[in-house]
């Protein structure tokens, strides 16, 4: 795989930004306003390809790599303290949405080279989001770049580029009947239809640009930030729908922004701006991914 330059930035001037909706989910509110300084946000999210170029000139090991902590994991027998990471598999039909256990499994030696497992590849995915990043691999990156990750606030102002509607393109989530974002679409977890023919990630600037000229900022993969899930909006809510991890805790949970591939209207209805999910910052699956800013 052809690694790739870093991602262009989008300057951006600041300014004040709602926060968060009363409309969806508790987690979301309270709704509050902010204001937020001028920043750079790359256009895409970090591609494989520009994952690889770190990793080439690092060496660096992802989380997912690594070796798991005996003294971390009390109680887990060694053979299951393999390296991986969490994959998502559809279910064979209609199942109970309460247990994400039944489409989330652990899968040795899955990371972000082999996304899905040893089998796996991303030789063809280049231009694809990379995924399986927990919170440390991203920040890694990030310092390499020169760039730091957004915090939950900037992210939300580049993703609403200036609107106060559900989505940032408007109140349909398909204008037309065009998909504008890379979500789930058929039935939660046993059929996906594709959008625009895309079943899991798609590649950067496959779905329409928002009104700053950033792509993907909602669907398509999640996206880390700074932000730790506690205050602001409130404390103590459940974990996120299609993020499996633990329960939430400020000392070692994120704030998750924008939805993925796997969010589907029945069951994660969280491919909008004001969206939010906690996730554990040892935490990779197949659907996390992040950008920078600068």
């Amino acid at each position: 795989m052809v690694t790739a330059p870093l991602t262009d930035l989008v300057e951006l001037p600041g300014g004040t930004v709602t926060l968060g909706s009363a409309d969806f989910y508790p987690e979301e509110m309270p709704v509050h306003t902010v204001s937020v300084g001028p920043l750079a946000v790359e256009r895409h999210p970090v591609t494989n390809a520009q994952f690889a170029r770190f990793v080439a000139d690092t060496g660096y090991r992802t989380v997912a790599e690594r070796p798991m902590d005996p003294a971390d994991y009390p109680g887990v027998a060694a053979a299951d303290l393999a390296p991986g990471a969490l994959v998502f598999t559809p279910t064979p039909g209609p199942v109970d949405l309460t247990d994400w256990r039944q489409w989330w499994a652990w899968v040795p030696g899955a990371c972000w080279r082999r996304p899905f497992g040893p089998d796996s590849s991303i030789a063809d995915r280049g231009d694809h989001p990379v995924v399986q990043i927990a919170y440390p691999d991203a920040a890694a990156y990030a310092g390499w770049a020169g760039r730091r990750l957004p915090t939950e606030a900037e992210w939300e102002y580049a993703a609403r580029a200036g609107t106060t509607s559900t989505y940032p393109w408007g109140e349909d989530p398909a204008p037309g009947g065009r998909p504008m974002a890379n979500t789930w679409r058929g039935a939660f977890p046993y059929r996906n239809d594709g959008a625009l023919g895309w079943v899991g990630s798609s590649p950067v600037g496959t779905f329409p640009a928002n009104g700053f000229g950033l792509v993907d900022m909602i669907g398509n993969v999640w996206e880390w930030t700074t932000t730790r899930f506690r205050g602001g909006h409130r404390p103590g809510q459940r974990s996120g729908c299609c993020t499996p991890g633990r329960e939430p805790d400020p000392s070692v949970n994120q704030v998750l922004k924008g939805g993925s591939h796997l969010c589907a209207p029945e069951y994660c209805h969280r491919y909008r701006p004001a969206a939010r999910s906690p996730q554990s910052q040892d935490s990779a699956t197949t659907h996390i991914g992040f950008r920078c800013v600068r």
